[in-house]
This record gives structure tokens, C-alpha cells and sequence, in this order.
């Protein structure tokens, strides 16, 4: 078992606790606003004040009609009705015109906010130093809320906020205008704010729970619409018949996330039809105290006129209030993922004063490594200790499963060891910067990527200062074998190597793009690891997975040549690519169990002589003794 003295605390945080507990209230509403005035502030300041002005309208409205009204039944002289009507005429005119400028300012804000909200959503996510928040359903979900809250949730809160402040506005004037005629009445209509008031936030606190509780449910529909709509898995869902099951699956998901959907709006619908009875309640009351009032002449015909009005614009600019509350409230909750994984920590610790990683000189060490992907996890590697020497190659082979492909990203950084060290000429690779650790090194994994970008992009985005470097591209392309092949589409270099967009009129099938074969993909993804040319450490897991032999032959010939004089490590199942490597070494359930040349192995008579003889025999006999399950490479 492992010594846990080591550097276990170097792992990083648990990943259920990596992020800081979310800001709350103030904290959330000062980033959201702050990020809306960081994006476009000469628009937001002018919303805001077109906002704020919309809020008086309605007062200045009910006012103006009711001294129109009084000033006719008085008899008023010609001059000042026509004032009047000139008043009304171009509070009339701000009313209809403001909202669509507010509806347009409101979308420059928002676009202008959201691509901010992107670019520093995505700056954080890159400052993972690992691959475990990747592989973290929490964080995932927590991410796509973040990237929903990101383009929506400022924009939210700035338009809530404003409408909350707007509302009161208009709730103030009309509510000075109920007390000059009937205080009573202004006490009735203040007091059924708060039962609205409550039950909106509580709604908007029961659907921002409910969205959270079925994000899972979304993100495996996702999952399911993926492999039911992409190429990745067409073959096998046509071959197999599996589309039908997929769908099945897929709409499970949807109805248990549509039935959680239901039964917050039926609560929504229950408590919405209660506060539209009250509101009626209060308005019919309203009314019948009006019409008893001009009867016996306490009211004018104006008073009249601007009670309507104040009672149901009090009563429309609480609900807006309420709803504008809710709005934000909700806003703010979703803003909170947005900010908790915009300050997530890393996933691993970065040291805090770097040790400069050196050329690699002498080579590098594994030292008692161990590891597993959790505490409830079995363990892949158990306490491997391995060399590396500078400038020479060496071969890892096993079983599936052994731990070969793990021990690559433990090389890479991509995850910490539970317990034990990797060394850099000497240096910890957790004490020196990661960039720099990448840097050095130079890989081609074996699950490689494909980019639905062109053949150029492809290789350089092994090192982007090649990609104005024709030279050093066509380089890598032909030491991975697939220059030839690039050289002969349409666009040669700059073909696009996909049919998923298009790189013009999409009639124009020169420049729709084209579909390589998995081989060919393999090879660029191989250049692409090539074109970082003069690094210290060259990792090849699984490089000619996906060939024929006769390109299998050609691209490890090429390897070879350019491994020369280069510290590698080769990963690969078919072991007569690796019987040239200066030492092999066997990985079997996280240990190593041999190691040596190809001669000294053979001789040996152990794992890899045995593994190299049935693979061998495959190859030469018609009939070959199979291996036993669980036994490939």
C-alpha cells in the first residue's frame, strides 16, 4: 500500500469542494451589474435613464387627464385644454416610443454583456491545470448553468432591477395620488403588495431549485441527442438497431424533467389565478367606494379618473415589482454558478514561486508513484518506479487496463499522484509551472482529436506559431505520411477536413470540405504532435492504432528518424513497433514486471516474450491459439 507522507495534498482540492462557497445577495447583484457596466456602459447608463423616465409616465398621464377632465367639466378657456392635450400628445408620444428604444438598448447590452461574460466564463475554465473537473458531473452541471447565466442572467438583473426602481416609481406617484383622495384606500392597496411580493419570490425560489434538480436529466438528453443526431455514432445505431431504444431513453428523460417542469407551473398557475382574484377584490372595492364618493360629491369627475387610474397602475406596478423581484432573484441565483466557476481554484495547485524546469539532461524519474481517480476508486498504478534517461526511447506495453495510458497523464500533468513523485531532471513536476512542463513536451494520444477546421489548422494547432510557417507544416505532414494526401484536396492545405460547416457558398462543393478516412485523421493528428518540433519529450500512445500495416510501416520508420537523439515514450499494442525501443517495459494491474531490450525479454521467457509470441503467431499461422478474454493489448 502507499506511504501517504509524500505529497498526497498536492493533489489539488477534492473536486466536491473545489469551488468557494457563491457570493450572495449584494455580492452577486454588485457582479452582475458590474459586469453589464464593464461591457457597455454609455448604453447602459442610457438605459437606465430612459428606464427610470418610463416609470413617471404613467403618473404624469393620470395627472394630465384628470386636470383635462376637471378643466372641462369647469368650463376652463380654450388655451389652457389645448395645453392640456399638447401635454398629453407628447407624454403620449414618450410612452410609445421609449419601450422600443429600451428594447433595443436592452439587446446591445445584453450581446455586449454576454460576450464578455463568455470570454471570462472560458478564460477560467482554461485555468484548469487538469483533466478532473472534466470528469466531475457537479461541475459539469454547475457549467452549463454558468454558461446559461453568463449570456442571460446579467442582462436579467439589470432589466429587474430597473424595473423594480421604475415600478416604485410609478407605485410613489399614484400612491401620493390615493392619499391626497383617500388614505384609507392607499393603506388597502400598500398592504395587498406584500402577500404579492412574497408569493412571487417564493415561485421564482421554487423554479430556480427546480432547474438545478433536473439538470442532470438535461444533460444526459443531451447525451442521447448527440448519439441519435451526429455522425459519432450513426453506424452503429443503423447497424445495431439501437435508434429506437436511444429515443426511448432520450424521451424518458425529457417527460421525468417535463413532469418537475408541470408541477412548479401548476403551482405557478394556482398562486398566479389567487393574487388576479385578490387584485379583482381590490379593484371592485376601489371602485364601488369611487362611484358612492362622486355621488355625494366628494370625488370630481378628474378624481375619478385618476382613481381608476392610480388603483390599477398601483396595482399593474406591484405585480411588475413582484415580478421583477422574482426575475432577479432568479437571475441572481443562476449568476451565482456563473461566479462560482469564474473564481473555481484550480484543480491543481500551482506552486506559488515555480522552479524552473530545466532541459531535460539527465531524463526523467518516477518514484513510488500510486494512483486512483477518487477515494472510492481502485487503484491504477501501485507504487511503479520507473526511469526515463535523456535522449533515449522507451516502450511501455500491457494489458488493457494495466495502467499505461494513466501513467501518460500523470506525465503530463493532466493529474497529480495520490502518492509518490515525478521528477524532471530532478525537479518535482508539481513545483515547476505546468505551461512550461507542456511546453517541453510533445504528445499524440490515443484518442486523438479531429478539428472541423482545414488541414493547415489541423497541424498547427500542435503549435499555433506554425501556422503562418508553410514550411514547418508540410514538414510534420510528411513525417507523419500524410502530406500526399493533403497536397490532393481541392484546397490543398487549406481544404476543410469536415463536412460540418462550410468554408463558403454552400453550393460551391470545393469549398464545403471533405471526410478523410480514421487513418488519415490519425496521421494529421500525428503532425500535429510532429510540428512541435525541439521539444524534450516525445509521447506516442497508440500512434498507428488506426493503420494498415504497409502505413504503419512507413510512419514508424519516420518516427524512429525523428526520435533520434529525443527522450520518448512509446505506448503501443502491436509489439513489433516497439522491439527497436533502446529498453520496454511491461505494465501489468499497475505494476511493473519486467523490463529490458526486446533480446533480453525474448529470452526471459515471461509476459511480454509470451504476448509477443501469440501476437506473432497471428500473423504467421492460419490458425492461432486465441488469447484469453481480456488479454489484448
Amino acid at each position: 500500500m502507499p506511504v501517504h507522507t509524500s505529497r498526497s495534498p498536492r493533489g489539488g482540492p477534492d473536486r466536491a469542494t473545489a469551488f468557494a462557497p457563491p457570493g450572495r445577495g449584494v455580492s452577486r447583484l454588485r457582479g452582475a451589474l458590474s459586469l453589464a457596466y464593464g461591457s457597455s456602459a454609455p448604453k447602459l447608463i442610457a438605459y437606465v435613464v430612459l428606464d427610470l423616465v418610463g416609470g413617471a409616465v404613467p403618473v404624469a398621464v393620470g395627472w394630465l387627464t384628470k386636470m383635462a377632465l376637471d378643466r372641462l367639466s369647469g368650463r376652463a378657456p380654450a388655451h389652457t385644454l389645448i395645453t392640456l392635450a399638447v401635454g398629453l400628445a407628447a407624454v403620449g408620444v414618450v410612452q410609445g416610443v421609449v419601450p422600443h428604444v429600451l428594447t433595443y438598448l436592452q439587446g446591445e447590452v445584453d450581446r455586449a454583456t454576454g460576450t464578455l461574460a463568455q470570454g471570462r466564463l472560458f478564460s477560467a475554465v482554461t485555468r484548469f491545470v487538469g483533466l478532473g473537473p472534466f470528469e466531475d458531473p457537479v461541475l459539469l452541471d454547475k457549467l452549463r448553468m454558468a454558461k446559461q447565466a453568463g449570456r442571460s442572467a446579467p442582462g436579467m438583473v439589470v432589466k429587474g432591477s430597473l424595473g423594480v426602481v421604475r415600478a416604485g416609481i410609478t407605485i410613489s406617484g399614484f400612491l401620493a395620488s390615493l392619499v391626497a383622495l383617500a388614505p384609507l384606500m392607499a393603506a388597502f392597496v400598500l398592504v395587498f403588495a406584500l402577500p404579492v411580493l412574497a408569493a412571487e419570490i417564493a415561485l421564482s425560489r421554487g423554479r430556480t431549485q427546480m432547474l438545478w434538480s433536473i439538470s442532470p436529466r438535461e444533460r444526459r438528453e443531451m447525451f442521447f441527442d448527440h448519439l441519435l443526431s451526429h455522425v459519432d455514432a450513426a453506424k452503429e445505431v443503423r447497424l445495431f438497431g439501437t435508434g429506437g431504444f436511444l429515443l426511448g431513453r432520450m424521451q424518458d428523460e425529457r417527460r421525468a424533467a417535463d413532469a418537475e417542469r408541470r408541477r412548479v407551473d401548476r403551482r405557478e398557475l394556482l398562486t398566479q389565478s389567487l393574487l388576479a382574484l385578490l387584485a379583482a377584490l381590490v379593484s371592485g372595492a376601489g371602485l364601488v367606494w369611487a362611484v358612492q364618493a362622486a355621488r355625494s360629491g366628494t370625488l370630481t369627475l378628474g378624481d375619478i379618473a385618476i382613481f381608476i387610474v392610480a388603483v390599477a397602475g398601483v396595482q399593474t406596478s406591484v405585480a411588475q415589482t413582484a415580478a421583477n423581484l422574482a426575475q432577479t432573484h432568479q437571475a441572481l441565483i443562476l449568476f451565482g454558478y456563473y461566479q462560482e466557476v469564474s473564481a473555481a481554484a484550480p484543480d491543481l495547485e500551482r506552486a506559488e514561486e515555480p522552479r524552473p524546469l530545466p532541459a531535460l539532461r539527465k531524463g526523467i524519474e518516477l518514484r513510488d508513484v500510486w494512483f486512483r481517480y477518487g477515494e472510492d476508486q481502485p487503484w491504477i498504478l501501485k507504487g511503479v518506479d520507473l526511469e526515463i534517461p535523456h535522449g533515449q526511447s522507451l516502450a511501455l506495453v500491457g494489458l488493457n487496463g494495466a495502467g499505461k495510458s494513466t501513467l501518460v497523464k500523470l506525465l503530463c500533468r493532466f493529474y497529480d499522484p495520490t502518492s509518490g513523485a515525478i521528477l524532471w531532471d530532478g525537479v518535482d513536476i508539481r513545483d515547476a509551472d505546468p505551461d512550461e512542463l507542456r511546453l517541453r513536451t510533445t504528445a499524440v494520444f490515443q484518442d486523438f482529436m479531429h478539428y472541423d477546421l482545414t488541414a493547415r489548422e489541423n497541424i498547427a494547432l500542435g503549435d499555433l506559431t506554425a501556422l503562418d510557417d508553410p514550411a514547418r507544416i508540410t514538414g510534420a505532414a510528411r513525417r507523419a505520411g500524410v502530406h500526399r494526401t493533403v497536397s490532393g484536396l481541392p484546397q490543398g492545405y487549406d481544404t476543410l477536413v469536415t463536412r460540418t460547416f462550410f468554408g463558403g457558398i454552400e453550393e460551391d462543393t470545393e469549398t464545403a470540405g471533405v471526410l478523410l478516412s480514421g487513418g488519415q485523421l490519425q496521421r494529421l493528428a500525428l503532425a500535429r504532435a510532429l510540428v512541435r518540433e525541439r521539444r524534450d519529450f516525445l509521447i506516442l500512445d497508440e500512434p498507428s492504432s488506426g493503420l494498415d500495416a504497409e502505413a504503419e510501416y512507413e510512419v514508424h520508420t519516420r518516427i524512429r528518424e525523428f526520435q533520434q537523439g529525443r527522450t520518448s515514450l512509446l505506448i503501443s499494442h502491436r509489439l513489433g513497433s516497439v522491439r527497436e525501443a533502446d529498453r520496454i517495459v511491461v505494465l501489468s494491474e499497475g505494476r511493473i514486471v519486467e523490463e529490458g531490450s526486446h533480446t533480453t525479454l525474448m529470452a526471459h521467457a515471461g509476459t511480454y516474450a509470451r504476448l509477443f509470441t501469440l501476437q506473432a503467431a497471428g500473423y504467421t499461422e492460419e490458425s492461432a491459439q486465441p488469447i484469453a478474454e481480456g488479454a489484448a493489448l
